[in-house]
């Protein structure tokens, strides 16, 4: 399978991790937390942590304080649609691809609900044919660009689709939460808006870079599933954020590295390119200690992190098109990505010119 064409969406309104926290400290929910919860706030928001801008889908920033359930659903149901098919629009720009030649659809998200799925939503606003396979993935979390990705290559490798469109879109500012809770505060700090899609296709386009998708694993550690999920209280969607989220990341994206490596018979220094989730400043921290990695080996995570923040599953599309975009050499690349479950996913991948 090959990757054809990228494209990555993002609410047109950006905002300084200071002008959130000038927002917030203004607010009402804010005078409501305790002295402690505020420390939090202030640090996260107001000192390096990697992240200087993200783009949400608010406007103006304080529709952030409308947490209502009802409001956080309206604005899932009418941004998602939109952010997932814009970057759609661009992947199929890229792959030099007309929308009625998709075989089959795949959205994943896990930030809101909507029935019948993004699917139908994005199929319509796309046209694609009516006899699309459409498929709806939920609940994967931050990870879940790798396994949306992997089953587009079953459907692909069993001949049931020539071309698969893959979509991931999350509305993050649809979940965001305030409590005492340290997790739930540094998740309202960390995360933010935005969608990524990718063309898949049995062959690769001519005259253009190739990015054929070879091995994939996966890992699930069930027993660590309260380290990093969503819960629900009083109809909303709640994160649940532990502090030993970075260390678990590191330490099983290298298991399963590590694994990977060993079934394709290829050793540590083939790896030219590393397209990882930028979770958070720790997180790319700890997957450099566990990975043995450089700074310049994760410049492209750090720089979607420093202008987007943490858009979960969408993350991965954002990272891989600013590794083709940059100087990265040919050879195997590495991309990996992890979220609930707690579940860790890595594909190599094979970059060759055109």
């Amino acid at each position: 399978m090959f990757i054809i064409g990228l494209g990555t969406a993002a609410p047109r309104q950006r905002y300084t991790q200071r002008e959130c926290w000038d927002a917030l400290r203004s607010s009402e929910p804010f005078a409501r937390l305790v002295p402690r919860s505020r420390a939090i706030l202030r640090k996260v928001l107001c000192h390096a942590n990697g992240i200087a801008t993200r783009h949400l889908a608010l406007d103006p920033l304080s529709e952030v304080f409308e947490m209502t359930p009802d409001a956080l659903h309206a604005r899932f149901a009418r941004h998602a649609p939109a952010l997932a098919a814009e970057a759609a629009q661009r992947a199929l720009g890229d792959a030099a691809c007309a929308a009625t030649e998709m075989d089959a659809v795949l959205v994943s998200t896990c930030t809101g609900y909507l029935c019948p799925g993004l699917t139908s939503y994005v199929s319509e606003r796309l046209g694609l044919r009516p006899d699309v396979f459409a498929l709806d993935l939920v609940g994967q979390g931050c990870g879940a660009a790798l396994p949306n990705l992997r089953t587009a290559e079953a459907l692909i490798a069993s001949g049931r689709a020539q071309k698969v469109l893959s979509v991931c879109v999350e509305v993050c500012s649809a979940a965001f939460y305030l409590d005492n809770d340290p997790g739930v505060l540094i998740s309202a700090c960390l995360f933010g808006d935005g969608a990524g899609a990718a063309v898949l296709a049995k062959k690769p386009q001519r005259n253009r870079r190739k990015v054929e998708w070879k091995l994939s694993a996966s890992r699930l550690v069930a027993a660590e599933r309260e380290t990093l999920r969503f819960e629900q209280r009083n109809g909303m969607l709640r994160n649940i954020l532990l502090p030993q989220v970075p260390q678990l990341a590191g330490g099983e994206a290298a298991k399963l590295l590590a694994g990977l490596q060993a079934t394709a018979g290829v050793g540590r220094m083939p790896i030219a390119g590393w397209v990882l989730h930028a979770g958070g400043r720790k997180v790319l921290l700890a997957l450099r200690n566990e990975l043995k990695l450089s700074k310049s080996d994760v410049r492209h995570s750090a720089s979607v992190l420093s202008e987007f923040g943490n858009v979960s599953s969408p993350t991965v599309f954002f990272v891989l098109q600013a590794a083709l975009n940059d100087s990265v050499p040919n050879g195997l690349w590495w991309m990996a990505a992890f979220g609930a479950g707690f579940s860790c996913y890595g594909s190599l991948l094979e970059v060759s010119s055109a």
